[in-house]
């Protein structure tokens, strides 16, 4: 039993670490693919916005299909899109297609996340450390994802894409391979659905929600907001990622193995404010080295919220709570990067990311909400 513990623990952990690569990689394809066809602001955020549309369809899917069909058939089903959506990319520079390749590469993300989070919580001793090490293997994966396009590039304009392609295969090859035993593994199971009546769940959810906005349109714009300002040019700009998930790493690993989070909730609060403070004065900078300095202490603000959020619910935890909690907040992902479009397509791009701040500000909000109903339950 043990044995099979860590097989699924370490699964999960690996493929986090390539979704890692997969999904960050998206903001760097997209601008890239931009270059390359001519699309304009609001057609990058509109591929953006699909890729975070499968996240979401995907992760409410996740979360009942299993009661259908077993979890291992539905993990199957639905981690290919990596591979198959990379590949689309490769061969096809048709709007129609891309869309299709963006939305699936959402899919297989959605189903990737709700899956890990399973694997790893369920067979980790300390699930808050268990989740900030596997998003840990995340931001690992996002680090090394330029490096990975840089390398693939210089051999062909699409080389990125089908290197890409084949570590989602990979991925998917793995899940294959892996044990799911447990509840709903191989038909139905019965749902606790009471997580749905609690407020610190929907506070948690509303908490995610800001912070999947943020990242994801930062993810998504950075790259292109730093071209087109002119702060950071040619490959270089490139690298914006590598500095943001290189924070993201630090953060989190620090928090595993060197200073624990002890009191989650002002954590949280702290979390916030520095998310708001330096995504702030990033805006306003026009300087190549203030801006990548920005950049850094933002990430490694932002890094723990995820983790420490989920792991926050606790004893609410559970396939099905997971299948509501993550899929809902990732609707930011989804408008965030859209919002950011629109408003780059018809007020200019410093202004479409000056209004990521509103979600920054509502990682505060919301973070002290949740501190406040802690302290009144205790």
């Amino acid at each position: 039993m043990e044995k099979q513990m860590a097989m699924q623990r370490n699964s999960g952990l690996f493929t986090f670490f390539i979704s890692g690569i997969c999904v960050i990689s998206s903001g760097i394809v997209v601008s890239l693919l931009q270059e390359m066809y001519g699309f304009d602001y609001g057609m990058t955020g509109t591929l953006l916005s699909l890729m975070n549309f499968g996240n979401l369809l995907s992760g409410f899917v996740t979360g009942i299909l299993p009661g259908k069909i077993g979890t291992k058939k539905t993990v199957i089903l639905l981690t290919s899109g990596y591979g198959a959506g990379y590949l689309l990319m490769g061969f096809s520079g048709w709007i129609v297609v891309l869309m299709l390749a963006f939305f699936l590469v959402g899919v297989s993300k959605g189903c990737n996340l709700n899956t890990c989070t399973i694997l790893v919580g369920n067979n980790s001793k300390n699930r808050t450390v268990g989740m900030n090490l596997m998003h840990s293997c995340y931001a690992l994966g996002a680090l090394l994802c330029p490096f990975f396009i840089a390398a693939a590039s210089s051999v062909s304009s699409r080389g990125s894409l089908f290197i890409l392609a084949a570590l989602g295969f990979l991925s998917w090859l793995i899940f294959f391979v892996t044990p799911m035993n447990g509840a709903g593994a191989e038909g139905k199971e019965e749902t606790d659905w009471s997580f749905l009546k609690n407020k610190k769940f929907w506070l948690l959810t509303g908490l995610i929600f800001c912070q999947n906005a943020t990242e994801l349109s930062v993810n998504g714009w950075m790259v292109t907001y730093f071209k087109g300002r002119g702060i950071l040019s040619g490959a270089l700009s490139t690298y914006t990622v590598t500095v943001m998930w290189t924070a993201t790493l630090i953060a989190r690993l620090l928090f595993v193995f060197v200073k624990p989070i002890k009191n989650t909730y002002s954590a949280l609060v702290k979390m916030g404010i520095g998310c708001s403070i330096f995504y702030f004065a990033m805006m306003m900078t026009e300087s190549q080295i203030p801006a990548i300095v920005l950049l850094f202490a933002f990430a490694f603000s932002m890094a723990g919220m995820n983790p420490t959020a989920v792991a926050s619910a606790g004893k609410m935890t559970s396939a099905a709570s997971i299948g509501v909690m993550l899929p809902a907040a990732s609707s930011g992902a989804i408008l965030m990067p859209w919002i950011t479009g629109v408003i780059s397509e018809h007020a200019g791009l410093t202004l479409g990311m000056m209004s990521n701040l509103v979600p920054c500000i509502g990682l505060l909000v919301f973070s002290l909400l949740v501190k406040r109903l802690h302290e009144k339950e205790e």
